[in-house]
């Protein structure tokens, strides 16, 4: 029994850091590492940033996977977000859920 419970905890901890690894590899394969770090200012925003900006909004997955793809500023600054259209829909928000984990 023991062995079924270890194996079982391995396998979902697995599972979490896969997919937290799969939505880093997201986030660089997007290209979003070329204006943005986690928790360094570089053109936009800190990522950490946003995620404290929208940690207590219920809708905030969907607001941020919409600006992904939709672009804008004067939110963070004079700083201009370019549309980043070349992403699905799916992809805009799993970036925008894994940004939300960032805070």
């Amino acid at each position: 029994m023991k062995k079924i419970i270890s194996t079982l905890t391995f396998l979902c901890f697995s599972s979490i850091v896969g997919v937290a690894y799969a939505d880093y590899e997201l986030l660089q394969k997007s290209n979003c590492l070329a204006c943005h770090y986690i928790d360094k200012r570089k053109y936009g925003p800190k990522l950490n940033e946003v995620a404290k900006k929208y940690a207590n909004d219920e809708f905030a997955a969907e607001k941020l996977a919409k600006k992904i793809k939709s672009g804008g500023s004067g939110v963070w600054g004079e700083d201009i977000m370019p549309p980043q259209i070349q992403l699905s829909d799916d992809d805009a928000l799993i970036l925008a859920k894994y940004i939300l984990t960032l805070n």
